[in-house]
């Protein structure tokens, strides 16, 4: 059974909804979370690590469990234990608590990040999987621009603590979605017994992999730039621009906008360009205007609505780039696309949570630490590309 481009779009979007939700509704409410719990940044900072830390470890085992048990099984059970951690961080009464059940889910919310990889990957390839992947993200853009600003009204009507609640209906909207929309989409034929021995095997092709490995790390060390600023922008805007959580809100979706308007133009410009040129070229402006950012915050006094705009394009130039390195990753995979696809996003999560650990003591609620870790991760990916081979 398959699905038509759209429908399939509109239901893994949907799904894939829920992880983006997870964070981008609670930042608003970080401020709050410190005051309440009497706590540093740092601390609160910790929560977004220990989600991102769970995310990746937990790709390990559901891509496997994936490739052997089919796909929908594994988004039953990660949907399930995301909603155990909303539960759990809705009644938390201390941050080490909090951040407890934010690792949970994180372990549960990662079964919606390969499984949808491995879904495309189930039902295309090429410039046509790039098409639906970049119809998801337009699917997925909805949670960075809604989600604040959602998470802005709530907070202080209800408090930080209903976001969590909101997240557990979300859990239990996807499990319908899942049991009545979603086709089981490998075939019984098609899945790989699980064994130690095929898992290093596997494991062993990957890592001797130089393109998937470059290609992994290409979006690893961009979504590690994102990472770091979802942990810092809340306090960025508050502390030395002094935004509330609804002005924060506002300008977290313009930043998002850029990302998600530059994914929908990745197929066709793979279609006419060829895959590795989208992703250079991308990578490219990606780094450009993440390094001129940076130059303005350390020689001048640097305008708000100018830090917003040269991160718009920042994200517009990774935006291009993402949706190609994930289908390119997995072109030469689908026999194992599942272990593929979680190998990929663990590398990528760990990524980004260890730069938000290293970056965090030099963080001092400003804007330049913040953006010269996006430069520097920026500079960093578009180095990488000069590894991947042509394709078109």
């Amino acid at each position: 059974m398959t699905l038509s481009l759209w429908r399939s779009a509109l239901v893994l979007g949907l799904l894939s909804l829920v992880g983006p939700f997870a964070i981008d509704m609670y930042l608003p409410a970080m401020p709050e979370i410190v005051a309440d719990l009497a706590v540093d940044e740092t601390a609160i900072q910790a929560t977004i690590t220990a989600y991102f830390v769970g995310f990746g470890l937990a790709q390990m085992v559901y891509g496997p469990w994936a490739d052997q048990a089919g796909r929908k099984l594994p988004i039953y059970v990660g949907l399930l234990v995301f909603l155990a951690g909303s539960v759990g961080a809705a009644m938390a009464g201390t941050a080490v608590e909090l951040t407890a059940w934010r690792f949970l889910q994180g372990l549960g919310g990662a079964s919606l990040m390969v499984l949808p990889r491995a879904i495309i990957r189930d039902l295309h390839t090429g410039a046509a999987a790039t098409k639906l992947m970049a119809l998801i993200m337009l699917v997925i853009s909805i949670s960075p621009m809604l989600a604040p600003l959602a998470g802005s009204f709530v907070v202080p009507v209800f408090g930080w603590r209903a976001i969590f609640f909101i997240l557990c209906g979300g859990a239990l909207l996807s499990l319908l979605v899942t049991g009545t929309m979603l086709p089981e989409t490998l075939a019984k034929s098609d899945r790989v017994p699980f064994n130690l021995r095929a898992l290093f095997r596997g494991m062993r092709t990957l890592i001797l992999d130089r393109q998937f490995l470059s290609l992994t790390f290409v979006g690893a060390f961009g979504m590690a730039s994102f990472f770091v600023f979802i942990a810092s922008a809340a306090f960025v805007y508050r502390d030395q621009y002094g935004l509330g959580p609804t002005e924060f809100a506002i300008a977290f979706a313009v930043n998002a906008v850029g990302f998600f308007g530059a994914c929908q133009l990745a197929a066709p410009l793979a279609e006419r360009f060829g895959l590795t040129f989208v992703i250079r070229i991308g990578t490219a402006f990606f780094a450009g205007s993440a390094t001129v950012l940076l130059a303005l915050l350390l020689t001048t006094e640097t305008h708000l609505f100018v830090l917003i705009a040269f991160l718009l394009c920042a994200n517009a130039g990774f935006g291009l780039a993402l949706p190609t390195t994930m289908v390119m990753a997995l072109d030469e995979h689908g026999a194992i696309a599942g272990l593929a696809s979680s190998f990929g996003g663990t590398l990528q999560m760990l990524t980004g949570g260890l730069m938000i650990v290293v970056t965090g003591p030099f963080f001092d609620g400003t804007a330049i630490p913040m953006v010269a870790v996006i430069a520097f991760c920026a500079v960093t990916s578009f180095a990488l590309t000069f590894l991947v081979r042509a394709r078109f």
